[in-house]
């Protein structure tokens, strides 16, 4: 596929061909894997750094996916325990979009009907691509794939999930207008009740299409 011009215009000046990675080492190997690496690349004054190391998160893909009613005008965003949040103002039960791991070979938009059936208890009618990005390159290998899922929110708030995998999944529905409101409120550090990059992601992305998908 041939580059328009604005891809041209955005496109880093290096490659993956402008790193030698002379090492690589698996320091950690559980549920997710840790790697060092011993590496040097090019550098935009010319020449090549010095061998450093890193230590890499390594994570495979994923997806999101936002739950959106377009006959009510309502989005069911999961609640859940995250460790990674045990220090947040908040506390560590967060607000998020439906969210799933890839396994190698798996479809992205199958994966995504999956959770949500798993996580929401919902069957997808229509499902709309939002955005592909990577959510901390700076030490994780993770992608994240990020979609808007068309349901029936009627009767649907539940508490879901797979207890084999220690899931404690509560479905909540609220007017998507409220959910804008509190993704522009004046928050403290966290404090906010919207406070991961997927679902603040996916809830802008609804703000511009919203009136579309409600066929105005």
């Amino acid at each position: 596929m041939q580059r328009d011009s604005s891809q041209e215009e955005l496109a880093p000046e290096f490659s993956a061909e402008s790193v030698q990675v002379v090492s690589r080492e698996t320091v950690f190997k559980g549920f997710f894997t840790m790697l060092r690496l011993r590496l040097r690349h090019r550098l935009f004054r010319g020449g090549w750094s010095r061998i450093f190391e890193r230590e890499l998160f390594v994570r495979g893909p994923a997806v999101g996916v936002l739950l959106y009613d377009p006959e009510r005008d309502q989005v069911a965003l999961t609640e859940q325990f995250r460790i990674g949040a045990l220090a947040r103002a908040a506390g560590p039960w967060c607000l998020e979009v439906v969210a799933g791991m890839v396994e190698q070979g798996e479809d992205l938009q199958e994966v995504a009907r999956r959770e949500v059936r798993e996580e929401a208890g919902l069957q997808v009618q229509e499902l709309h691509f939002i955005h592909s990005y990577m959510p901390s390159p700076g030490g994780s290998s993770e992608r994240l794939h990020l979609y808007c899922a068309l349901v029936s929110l009627s009767g649907a708030e539940g508490c879901f999930g797979l207890q084999h995998e220690n899931e404690d999944i509560r479905l909540r529905v609220f007017q998507a207008d409220r959910l804008f409101e509190a993704m522009a409120g004046d928050f403290a550090p966290g404090e906010s009740p919207l406070d991961n990059a997927a679902t603040i992601i996916c809830l802008q992305w609804l703000a511009l299409h919203r009136d579309k998908l409600r066929g105005r």
